[in-house]
């Protein structure tokens, strides 16, 4: 193994296991904003959230991170804009493994999240996806392909069942002591 990847596994185990689950977002940001690639002003990660290859995480101004989610950004990047809003036990995936591949290949992606998208509960993302500006992600979808703008899309796999107001102004500010 080389020195690199002890380091990130390191890095990764000491979230994840340890400082992720502590009741203080004070200590919980300090340490992302020095582990991800970014995490933008006001973002705000509750506790048990979970990150593989934090520095493949860009985390835009003012996002809301729930408790329990899974950044798995392993091989390819993650990028949210601004006021995202990512529900409990939500997964953004980027690798998988190709079901038609004798060698059980890798395949997958960046995940590139818009401003002001809205990603409810348990939902999850598979790789190489684009979730356009404004877009709502119902509870427990399985999002499998590229969202378009204020487009609200659910289900298994993740299909169109409205649209969303265009003309949105809001800007997230959440912030919480012990979460």
């Amino acid at each position: 193994m080389n020195s690199r990847l002890l380091a990130g596994s390191i890095l990764s185990y000491s979230y994840n296991h340890l400082i992720g689950n502590l009741p203080s977002c004070k200590i919980r940001m300090a340490y992302l904003k020095a582990y991800l690639a970014k995490v933008g002003a006001g973002t705000s990660v509750q506790m048990g959230c979970k990150f593989l290859n934090g520095r493949k995480v860009y985390l835009g101004d003012r996002n809301v991170i729930n408790f329990g989610c899974l950044f798995d950004s392993r091989h390819y990047y993650i990028r949210t804009g601004a006021d995202v809003s990512i529900g409990p036990e939500a997964a953004i995936l980027t690798l998988g493994h190709d079901p038609h591949s004798p060698e059980f290949a890798n395949r997958g992606g960046d995940v590139i999240i818009g401003d002001r998208v809205w990603i409810a509960y348990r939902a999850i993302i598979l790789p190489g996806v684009t979730i356009g500006e404004g877009a709502v992600v119902g509870a427990g979808s399985v999002v499998t392909k590229n969202v378009e703008s204020y487009s609200i899309v659910a289900g298994v796999p993740a299909k169109n069942i409205g649209k969303r107001n265009s003309k949105l102004i809001y800007n997230l500010h959440y912030s919480a002591f012990l979460l």
